[in-house]
């Protein structure tokens, strides 16, 4: 455990410097000794069945039959409310401790409530956000930081909620199978679909309103797909399915549980309609829609009576508001928290951190971003760097997106989460034609929402809670192996198509290898898949692929392209992923070796023409997590490469498909699937502002 408690020392310090963060510690910044980190020699079982407080959770567990869960090795994350926690709940509803004993329903959904699987989640992970992974009960938890002028007369010190209620008492009690964390109430179960909750809101009646009017709720009411069934392949990584990878490294892969359907909508509070817009009613909203919608789509202003329509103006604007997948405040970019380790890989002076997903309105896309320095938080469709003009000269400040802390109601539900902002969002003119007239970088966990609401974009290492979040890679050929990638069946990941000749799998975050934003999407076998590419508004695109060249365990592939209902068109030659871009055949060469501004300009330039560029130089490799620093640029790396496969043009409505077939007749080769861009010709192709190296 010499370990672990190394890591606790550390932990105390993050927690430390995290409360003053957040400027809720009084002049006495000492957390208190109930507060403090421990270390045992306890599986979590063992812990809560030592310590009479647990007593009546632990008779809750043990009802439930998931006792011997928290009596094995691997990794829980435990909220355990003391039998003062029970007294509270059972009194709320009338009951004995006998009586709820007797509900066996009720037994199973406290014990499912309170314990994540498969990971280990210490409250230095998330200050203030929500868990990357579901509970037991497939429900999101957030966490929440608040002031506490209570505990101790006379100080202000931190406290931390989980969904808004259950407090954490005492944090980060660390076991041998992961965390436990005391909770002075029993955690709610939220039973409802995200539109009711909304719903319930009383400050954002209007939009509740517009999203029933148009038929919107309906589409959100949707939770598990019972067609999918996984068989043995489950997510627990006690099998031996591994994957041999490159460099004699294993990846150990199982596959989710569940496939789930989750949302994200952004909610615009009556208050702020009102006083940034003078709406006060539907029908102000619905001329406000009209106004940004029909200018963009004119032909479609005959369908202003007809609100179900998904032409219609007011469809198009609530939908806009909404995500097919599940996105959190740390989850909607890879800022993981309010002290994100991931991010030291950026040049944030220069690059905002930054993601693009399509809503759920109709061929529209929208951008978030994480700026640091004093205008730090999430925003939407907000265009610059920190506080100033990008390299093009344009600066649009965006939609501010509310954190955790600063919202006191609990916005989650069965099926997702929503967010207060604090203006409206559209796909108008300004939209598409400056916000989205940039090169666009699509990271490839986030192509699919599978990828997100299974939880396997950003995940950790099973080790996680012994080596820092990012955990380490490992070479075991076991099942012990800590490397955990969750598997994606054929026919089950939205935005993609394959058969069973191909196997993909998503790896977890780590710092130090060569992948953009730490994970990446790995595709083995005799592979041919075929994704569908977000859209992008009207114009000509430069399709990249970036990816980590330079193993002989990569594959050649070929690259084909198609538009709606058309047929794929081959780009180019096939590419061979195997030599590294040093290879006379590539030809790639680092500023080191190139020299000025300009030599290294002038070769990026004869680079690109030749079909290729080097990796963005705003994200390098960390060798370790409090390294604090950003390693290498990728560009200055020679297996970092972006291939550029195609160029094609858009009408701004109509899909377009971009397919990969291995020509390597091996299950062993593979392709690392990293990332995407969408180039616009306004950035590629521009004699006045070059595109920048970021």
């Amino acid at each position: 455990m010499k370990t672990i408690k190394n890591f606790k020392i550390l932990a105390i310090m993050a927690f430390a410097i995290s409360a003053l963060q957040i400027s809720i510690v009084s002049c006495s910044d000492d957390p208190g000794a109930e507060n403090y980190y421990t270390s045992t020699s306890e599986y979590a079982s063992d812990f809560l069945r030592n310590r009479d407080k647990f007593s009546k959770f632990v008779q809750v567990v043990e009802k439930s039959n998931k006792m011997h869960l928290l009596s094995t090795w691997g990794q829980y994350t435990v909220f355990a409310p003391t039998n003062e926690a029970f007294d509270l709940y059972l009194a709320g509803r009338g009951w004995t401790m006998d009586s709820l004993l007797s509900h066996q329903a009720d037994c199973d959904t406290i014990t499912l409530t309170h314990i994540i699987e498969n990971a280990a989640y210490f409250t230095t992970d998330f200050s203030d956000g929500t868990y990357n992974q579901t509970n037991m009960l497939n429900r999101v938890l957030t966490i929440s930081s608040d002031s506490d002028t209570l505990s101790v007369p006379g100080e202000v010190r931190l406290a931390m909620y989980i969904n808004k209620s259950a407090r954490i008492i005492q944090a980060d009690d660390s076991v041998d199978n992961g965390v436990v964390h005391t909770m002075d109430k029993v955690i709610g179960a939220q039973n409802f679909m995200l539109p009711d909750v909304i719903g319930q809101d009383s400050t954002a009646t209007l939009y509740y309103e517009a999203l029933v009017k148009t038929g919107m709720a309906d589409s959100l009411q949707r939770f598990e797909d019972f067609t999918y069934s996984v068989g043995s392949d489950s997510v627990d990584w006690t099998n031996d399915a591994l994957v041999m990878s490159t460099a004699s490294e294993y990846d150990n892969v199982a596959y989710p549980k569940n496939r789930l359907y989750k949302y994200t909508a952004f909610v615009v509070q009556d208050a702020v309609l009102k006083e940034k817009h003078g709406i006060e009613d539907l029908n102000g909203l619905r001329e406000l829609a009209a106004s940004i919608y029909d200018e963009v789509y004119p032909e479609d202003a005959k369908y202003y009576d007809d609100l179900k329509d998904r032409r219609n103006s007011l469809n198009r604007f609530i939908s806009y508001h909404l995500l097919n997948r599940i996105g959190t405040y740390y989850t909607l970019t890879c800022v993981d928290g309010a002290n994100s380790t991931l991010a030291i890989n950026w040049d944030r002076r220069n690059w905002d951190i930054a993601d693009w997903y399509e809503t759920m309105m109709p061929h529209s896309l929208m951008k978030f971003s994480f700026p640091q320095g004093s205008a730090a938080g999430l925003y939407i469709n907000r265009r610059g760097v920190q506080t100033r003009r990008d390299s093009r000269g344009v600066f649009i400040p965006g939609v501010k997106v509310y954190s955790p802390s600063q919202v006191k109601i609990d916005q989650s539900a069965v099926n997702g989460v929503y967010h207060y902002i604090n203006d409206i969002v559209h796909y108008g003119r300004e939209t598409q034609n400056v916000v989205l007239d940039e090169r666009l970088r699509f990271d490839a966990s986030t192509l699919s929402p599978d990828f997100m609401n299974s939880g396997a974009r950003g995940h950790y290492t099973r080790s996680s809670y012994e080596n820092g979040k990012y955990g380490l890679w490992d070479n075991n050929a076991t099942h012990n192996n800590r490397q955990t990638c969750l598997g994606f069946k054929a026919g089950f990941v939205e935005n993609f198509k394959y058969d069973n000749a191909t196997h993909l799998h998503v790896r977890p975050r780590v710092l130090s290898f060569w992948s953009y934003q730490g994970d990446e999407v790995t595709i083995k076998g005799i592979f041919d898949f075929t994704v569908k590419l977000p859209p992008v508004p009207a114009g000509t695109y430069e399709l990249r692929l970036f990816t980590c060249t330079g193993f002989a365990s990569r594959g050649i592939i070929q690259a084909y392209i198609k538009k709606g209902d058309g047929g794929y068109e081959p780009c180019g030659i096939p590419f061979d992923m195997r030599p590294s871009g040093s290879d006379p055949k590539i030809g790639w060469r680092g500023d080191s070796d190139l020299g000025d501004d300009d030599a290294i300009a002038a070769f990026d330039k004869a680079f690109h023409n030749r079909g290729w560029m080097r990796g963005p130089h705003s994200y390098g490799n960390a060798t370790t997590e409090a390294g604090g620093v950003r390693g290498t640029s990728f560009a200055n790396l020679d297996r970092t490469l972006r291939k550029v496969i195609t160029t094609f043009e858009t009408d701004g409505q109509t899909d377009i498909y971009f397919r990969v077939q291995q020509k390597m007749q091996s299950i062993n080769n593979e392709m690392n699937f990293d990332f995407i861009e969408l180039c616009p010709s306004s950035v590629y192709n521009n004699e006045f502002y070059p595109e920048d190296r970021w």
